[in-house]
């Protein structure tokens, strides 16, 4: 048993080398702040190569991963802190990895049942070249978060000559996924013991265009309605399919499945799951646990109390 959470020590990962290095930082300073009080010790630590020394002299009881993307969130890190025996937060290696490809993460979550959009990965120079689905289409990253490189290509447009350029720096194969009309939603599940939870279902829209990386997290980005206004059916159906997805992906801890809704045609279809969500002034994660009664620094405390190694 660990020990008591008012005598721990806890690292708090941020910051990282990931393009959502800025957004790391937000979560990782909340995070950090939250369990000023509730811990012994908090060690705000900006990730880099040399984690694993790092870690090595501070050694602490938890290590907190605020970390977002590439290297902190696709299994890397998580690597690592086994490999040092650290209890940690959110994920482990597997289910980390496995929910930062878009395309192998479909695979196993359609097998498991859950709705997921059709299209696939191409190479990016080809989908430069011409449209390689019918618009309308989504192109993305196949490995990045925050939507990261995403780009809505509508039925007129030109095929999208940025993906094909030699400043684009998410990878050869691109995920081309069909646009899916209709509403934004998100579900945030905590991983307790008794099973996955499904909080609730948050509708968010953008104030201007889709709901990209400044939509995200810049103040007034979208507006957020909670609890969604959607048929019963439906609202359920995205609780379901987000503890589906949680346990099918192998997740732990804290994770948020993210939704399209196409209401004229009643199709629920999941996008992805995050295994690291967002814990900034405008994330979804810490306003659905607000709406059901856990205040932040609970939502932080229940992580740093459900943190083991291995995961």
């Amino acid at each position: 048993m660990r020990a008591p959470l008012n005598t721990l020590h806890v690292a708090v990962l941020m910051g990282g080398l990931s393009s959502e290095r800025e957004v790391s930082l937000s979560s990782g300073r909340g995070c950090a702040d939250a369990l000023e009080g509730q811990v012994a010790k908090v060690t705000r630590v900006d990730a880099g190569r040399d984690l694993a020394q790092v870690l090595t002299a501070l050694k602490p009881d938890v290590v907190f991963n605020a970390l977002h993307g590439e290297w902190g969130e696709d299994g890397c890190v998580q690597g690592i802190l086994e490999t040092l025996r650290i209890p940690y937060t959110h994920s482990g290696v597997l289910a980390s990895a496995l929910a930062m490809d878009k395309d192998k993460s479909k695979a196993v979550l359609r097998a498991a049942g859950v709705v997921v959009p059709g299209g696939g990965l191409f190479d990016r120079k080809a989908v430069a070249a011409d449209h390689v689905i019918p618009p309308p289409y989504v192109i993305k990253p196949n490995a990045e978060g925050s939507s990261v490189g995403v780009y809505v290509i509508q039925p007129g447009d030109a095929p999208c000559a940025i993906v094909g350029d030699d400043s684009w720096t998410y990878g050869d194969l691109v995920m081309v996924e069909p646009f899916i009309a209709g509403k934004e939603l998100a579900v945030t599940v905590l991983g307790e013991a008794a099973g996955p939870r499904a909080l609730t279902v948050t509708d968010i829209t953008p104030t201007k265009g889709f709901y990209d990386y400044e939509a995200k997290y810049a103040p007034g980005g979208s507006k957020h309605v909670l609890p969604a206004e959607l048929p019963a059916h439906v609202f359920d159906k995205a609780l379901r399919q987000s503890e589906l997805a949680h346990t099918a992906m192998g997740c732990r801890g804290v994770s948020r499945s993210d939704f399209r809704y196409d209401d004229v045609n009643d199709v629920l279809v999941l996008l992805e799951v995050n295994t690291q969500p967002g814990m900034t002034p405008t994330s979804l994660s810490p306003e659905q646990a607000a709406y059901v009664g856990m205040a932040y620094r609970d939502l932080v405390r229940w992580m740093v109390e459900d943190a083991s190694c291995p995961r």
